[in-house]
This record gives C-alpha cells, sequence and structure tokens, in this order.
C-alpha cells in the first residue's frame, strides 16, 4: 500500500520570526545537521513558540506525518536496561 504525501499549509511567520528561523536554518545547515532538498514530497509546516521566559523554539509540525507513520508493535527497550547488559563488555552487535 502506497501511501499519498502529506503536504501542510505553510504558516505565515512573523517577520521578526522569520529571521530567527533563517538564521537556525542556516546554523544547521553549516554543520550538516540537516541537508538542502531541491524538491521534497513531504513537508510539515515549521511553528515559533516563545517560552515564558522569552526564548523563542522552534518546532516542525509533523502531525500528518505521524498520522500515515505505521506504528511499531515491538517498542524500544529501556536504555538503562541495554546499558546494564552491555557493559563490560568490549563489543555489541546483533
Amino acid at each position: 500500500m502506497i501511501i499519498p504525501p502529506a503536504n501542510q499549509a505553510k504558516y505565515r511567520l512573523n517577520p521578526n520570526y522569520a529571521t530567527i528561523v533563517k538564521q537556525d536554518i542556516d546554523e544547521l545547515l553549516s554543520i550538516i545537521f540537516i541537508q538542502f532538498v531541491e524538491k521534497a514530497t513531504w513537508l510539515s509546516p515549521i511553528v515559533v513558540v516563545r517560552k515564558k521566559n522569552g526564548k523563542l523554539i522552534i518546532y516542525i509540525n509533523v502531525k500528518k506525518l505521524n498520522v500515515t507513520t505505521k506504528k511499531d508493535p515491538y517498542p524500544l527497550p529501556f536504555t538503562n536496561e541495554m546499558l546494564n547488559i552491555v557493559v563490560g563488555y568490549e563489543a555489541y552487535y546483533f
């Protein structure tokens, strides 16, 4: 079953927020944390939220993507349990 791409409408940004978002994106591109994509099939809007302390936080609204994502019936194990199992070994593989 092929799921059609989810394209959400772009949210309007405050011009002051737009410059901050551009700076953050440029920073992430410069450290190669994200990559530029010429033509994307899945698009999610950016949401900028001002916290109580006045700091701006940038989020990506992935509601439509989450709806179309197939649920995993096998949850990930707890990190602490996995670390306790592999402690003392030189290598761990599966």
